[in-house]
């Protein structure tokens, strides 16, 4: 696996650690993430922890993002509260990023390797829900026709 590297967006990391210090209160929201939009705006969202698994910071600020009309995320950074620093994804949250913003690119590492990737380098090989789904409305399933 080859990763490519970007710049860091060092104010998006500030403004997840802003959110993360001031609004993750107690065990039910430890993780704050920031996204920029495509055209420059930044989004922030926390986690939702309950017992029964409630979405990542990454998943809650899709919906987030979305109600502000913002569909197009251009790099995305989720850091803990507590001063833990950035949190790479989990395994659901990559797929997840993955399936809706193919070339978004993740802030990850610690420290001075701290860097933004690609989302396709932190889940090579991967299941990309697009490409698996029919090309044409009313075609039958594969095999068919």
């Amino acid at each position: 696996m080859t990763t490519q590297s970007h710049a860091v967006d060092r104010e998006l990391v500030q403004a997840a650690a802003h959110v993360a210090r001031t609004r993750c209160r107690g065990d039910n929201h430890t993780v704050a993430a920031a996204a920029r939009t495509r055209d420059g705006r930044i989004v922030t969202a926390v986690n939702a922890y309950h017992f029964t698994g409630g979405p990542c910071a990454e998943l809650v600020l899709i919906g987030t993002a979305a109600a502000q009309g913002a569909y197009e995320l251009d790099t995305i950074v989720a850091v803990g509260d507590r001063d833990r620093g950035i949190v790479p994804p989990c395994g659901r949250c990559r797929q997840a990023l993955l399936d809706y913003f193919p070339a978004l690119r993740v802030i990850v590492g610690e420290g001075d390797r701290v860097r933004a990737v690609r989302i396709t380098d932190l889940l090579p090989e991967s299941y990309v829900w697009a490409d698996h789904q029919l090309a044409a409305e009313g075609a039958g399933p594969p095999g068919e026709g």
